[in-house]
């Protein structure tokens, strides 16, 4: 059996080396034309994800993984208003993304391959990508994310849908972070709760593979940005908008400095810091439905699937659990049976997922959306109900952990 994988990033990944490990000749298709070590940022990591990994000959040592400390909320002078127990594993996405690529046979890993449309015939179905090739299989996998042109295809109606907030993001050296910052800062999980807004950081290991031993700072400020707001803020500075989100490197100068200013005003010092040394950039948050993951000989996983709000904490988790989902349901069915039972299971679990991810991210939403008529419940942003529920382990939230694999 073969099976063609459109998406090389983490969902695709994870898919070809389990498929691969039953026995399907695999071949991944990846549109960018370079290795994707370099991006990302930092991750949340839960039990399954460990175990997927483990399941595939990858531990989770401190390559992968550091140990977090207590979960901290902070008020903007730097005094601790709410501790909870936490001692989650948090990683990176290079440091799960790098072994999983080098596990796989690197002459069926093929860069700069556009998908563009696929057929389905009788027997096979076949891919086409931008510069005029083909490729034929039993299945395919379109895990091509949160814009993918294999649901496109499938589903030309399901479009993202903007959520009202962006995610500041990025992820410091260690090295470029004053002392009294860095040791302040070691170890915590910490929070900040403006109104309306999430701030969180934490220690990753280094995703740069020659700095064995050293850490990153990750850090994500979820910001209310209204309809107006982020067109402007997907406007470059020669006035061209880039719809959905700007290149980093696009973003206006004046952008990033009143971002630094508000972290001066509104976050505790040692944090603030953290946004003032690094190069931020954002991700607009979106929700993702599809009304089913698969269609005869094709099948959706990860974010091409589902998406929901990064709250949960889950989203490589989800993704790893899909491919493990697929991988279960083709080792012991024939393939048309395989694919329904995965699209039973895993649609269910994607629309739990997207459900518990809206409930999650509704007080910050809430700001650029005043319109709507907003419960107490969905506005609830008391430091001890954000730290106890965003990235809950996924065994203790009964409507996800209930689901068989």
């Amino acid at each position: 059996m073969r099976a063609i994988v459109i998406g090389g990033s983490l969902g695709g990944l994870f898919a070809a080396n389990l498929l691969a490990d039953l026995g399907w000749e695999v071949e991944v298709y990846e549109k960018v034309g370079d290795d994707l070590a370099a991006r990302g940022a930092g991750i949340g990591t839960h039990l399954p994800l460990v175990q997927v990994l483990a399941g595939l000959g990858i531990a989770m040592d401190e390559r992968l993984g550091l140990v977090s400390g207590d979960r901290v909320c902070l008020d903007p002078a730097g005094n601790e208003i709410y501790r909870c127990h936490w001692a989650h594993t948090m990683s990176a996405w290079a440091n799960v993304y790098r072994p999983l690529k080098d596990r796989f046979p690197a002459r069926r890993y093929h860069f700069n391959k556009s998908f563009s449309s696929f057929t389905q015939e009788e027997n096979r179905v076949v891919a086409r990508f931008d510069d005029g090739t083909e490729t034929a299989g039993d299945l395919l996998i379109g895990a091509d994310g949160l814009r993918s042109a294999v649901r496109k295809q499938l589903f030309p109606e399901v479009e993202p849908a903007y959520c009202g907030y962006v995610a500041w993001r990025s992820i410091v050296d260690e090295d470029t972070i004053p002392p009294a910052a860095r040791k302040w800062a070691a170890g915590g999980y910490w929070f900040v709760l403006p109104p309306n807004e999430m701030f969180l950081s934490y220690e990753v290991p280094s995703k740069d593979p020659q700095r064995p031993g050293l850490r990153d700072w990750n850090y994500v400020w979820y910001r209310p940005v209204d309809d107006a707001q982020f067109r402007d803020l997907c406007t470059d500075a020669s006035g061209r908008h880039h719809p959905g989100g700007i290149p980093p490197p696009l973003l206006r100068p004046e952008v990033s400095a009143a971002l630094k200013a508000d972290a001066r005003r509104l976050l505790a010092p040692h944090l603030a810091t953290l946004v003032e040394t690094s190069q931020p950039f954002f991700q607009a948050i979106f929700d993702i439905e599809s009304p089913r993951l698969t269609a005869a000989r094709v099948a959706l996983l990860g974010d091409a699937a589902f998406v929901a709000r990064p709250h949960i904490g889950a989203g490589v988790t989800k993704a790893a659990l899909d491919a493990l989902c697929l991988s279960n349901s083709l080792k012991s069915s024939g393939l048309e049976k395989a694919l329904a039972r995965y699209d039973r299971l895993r649609s269910e679990y994607g629309r739990r997922c997207v459900a518990r991810g809206r409930r999650l991210g509704s007080y910050i939403e809430a700001r650029s959306r005043p319109e709507r008529r907003w419960t107490p419940e969905q506005l609830d942003q008391r430091p001890e109900r954000v730290l106890n529920e965003v990235a809950k382990a996924l065994d203790q939230i009964p409507e996800l952990a209930a689901l068989e694999l």
